[in-house]
């Protein structure tokens, strides 16, 4: 995957299969993000959805103005205007954010980033939706979603949090609603955090989990991307 503009690129590419493309649990993810060897492979799950180096050609969907829909905040209560079954896309910004490096690039649909002090960030988009959403309530869907990686956690255990909503790192811009998930952090154990949301309409979702060493170190980590790893609007 080649370097781009901030927008970054998207993981756009429609698939035809309406299959759940989550193969992991959301235990067995963090294990593998802190460093545990967790192989546990869905042979029947399709690819991850390819990143390229520009936005997709868009679908023209009648009476929809995607751009009056990028230039705005994407709170959950907003999913439904979105265009109907156009999925989102996730830039990866933050590989050119300081002390980050890139160590996975689109590898069975992720992208995995590395920082200096420990910390990891995996980052994935996923389409065909269909079977976890509720129609036109993206906080439901993403509920259904974070119950589906983990069934132990209970919607009281998602706090609200956000990313940028396109636009460009460092300037001010819109932001999109997600649900984030913070997991305990033992003596001597990683500090987790997971952010996602499913886009009910659309009918994809944005995933991404990060592992650090330390509560300060992720909090610093979050910070980086909330403002490096971009939701891209869909264009059309």
């Amino acid at each position: 995957m080649g370097r781009g503009t901030a927008a970054g690129r998207s993981r756009c590419a429609p698939r035809a299969t309406p299959r759940i493309v989550w193969p992991l649990t959301l235990a067995a993810v963090l294990a593998a993000v802190a460093g545990c060897s967790v192989g546990v492979p869905d042979p029947a799950a399709p690819r991850g959805v390819p990143t390229t180096s520009a936005l997709a050609t868009p679908t023209i969907t009648p009476g929809h103005d995607a751009a009056a829909v990028a230039a705005k905040d994407l709170p959950l209560t907003a999913g439904g205007s979105l265009a109907a079954g156009v999925a989102v896309g996730l830039s990866d910004g933050l590989r050119e954010a300081p002390g980050w490096k890139a160590v996975k690039e689109n590898v069975a649909g992720e992208n995995r980033y590395l920082k200096a002090d420990g910390c990891v960030v995996s980052a994935r988009v996923r389409e065909n939706q269909g079977s976890l959403a509720v129609d036109g309530d993206d906080r439901a869907s993403t509920v259904e979603l974070f119950k589906y990686l983990d069934p132990t956690i209970l919607p009281g255990y998602l706090k609200s949090g956000t990313l940028r909503w396109g636009g460009e790192p460092d300037k001010p811009g819109p932001r999109v609603e997600m649900l984030v998930f913070e997991g305990g952090s033992a003596p001597g154990g990683k500090s987790t955090a997971v952010l996602a949301r499913l886009f009910a309409t659309a009918g994809s979702s944005v995933y991404i989990s990060v592992s650090c060493p330390d509560p300060a170190a992720l909090a610093a980590a979050r910070a980086d991307v909330a403002e490096r790893l971009l939701v891209v609007p869909p264009t059309n």
